[in-house]
């Protein structure tokens, strides 16, 4: 949905790594089962709709490197995010658990209640390297923390100077800002930084486009992106 936002880091196994165990992964899945259990059913069954996951690769990787094992509709079980934790969910995977080699630049999105792992690195020497994405709806809580404020402001100048030149249409103008701003007006102080003209408060993304279509200078931009934080702290 609209104003989710994007987090990535790199993942590197060296020959020899060792494979991973069947696991699901963010929310629930980096909880225990005793600290999933706390959570009722209906957070089991919302919390995998919340991230979309993604794996670039960096560089060939052939399935003796060891390509992440995937268990198909895996993702469907509700009970997944205690089972995995079993040691019969674990074997079971094990048995059935498909494998696919990719290329580089080849992507691999997923749903983080699938059950997956890493597999080993065989290889003698292939690194194996991937850029792991997570996409997190507005309504969620993304893993990592990101410097939003200073990465607006950081690709503001590259935006004006693609758009200007003709090299960038307004869907990947939307994609850009959306991977970089935050899209999503709350948490705020609705008492310093109130809607006006609408029923929220205007969120960086949308600050951002209207720099971008009203021709601002970057400074103009550092000094609006301030005085929201303010704001939004205050």
């Amino acid at each position: 949905g609209p104003n989710y936002q994007v987090t990535a880091q790199v993942n590197q196994v060296r020959p020899g790594g060792k494979a991973q165990s069947a696991h699901r992964d963010y929310h629930l899945g980096f909880q225990t089962a005793d600290q999933s259990a706390r959570y009722p059913a209906h957070a089991h069954e919302v919390t995998a709709t919340l991230t979309l996951q993604g794996a670039v690769a960096h560089c060939d990787m052939p399935i003796e490197s060891g390509p992440t094992k995937l268990l198909p509709f895996s993702q469907l079980y509700p009970a997944g995010f205690l089972g995995f934790h079993e040691a019969d969910h674990r074997d079971h995977f094990e048995e059935a658990h498909v494998q696919v080699a990719l290329e580089k630049g080849d992507a691999v999105f997923f749903n983080p209640a699938l059950f997956h792992a890493a597999g080993e690195n065989r290889s003698r020497d292939i690194n194996r390297m991937v850029n792991l994405l997570q996409v997190s709806s507005a309504f969620g809580r993304a893993m990592e923390a990101v410097d939003r404020r200073s990465m607006t402001a950081a690709l503001f100048p590259a935006l004006v100077a693609l758009k200007q030149g003709g090299r960038l249409s307004a869907s990947e103008l939307d994609a850009a800002i959306a991977a970089c701003a935050e899209g999503y007006s709350f948490p705020t102080n609705l008492d310093t930084d109130p809607p006006v003209g609408g029923l929220a408060p205007e969120s960086q993304a949308d600050l951002m486009r209207r720099a971008v279509s009203e021709g601002w200078t970057t400074d103009h931009l550092k000094d609006a992106l301030g005085q929201m934080s303010a704001r939004q702290a205050a």
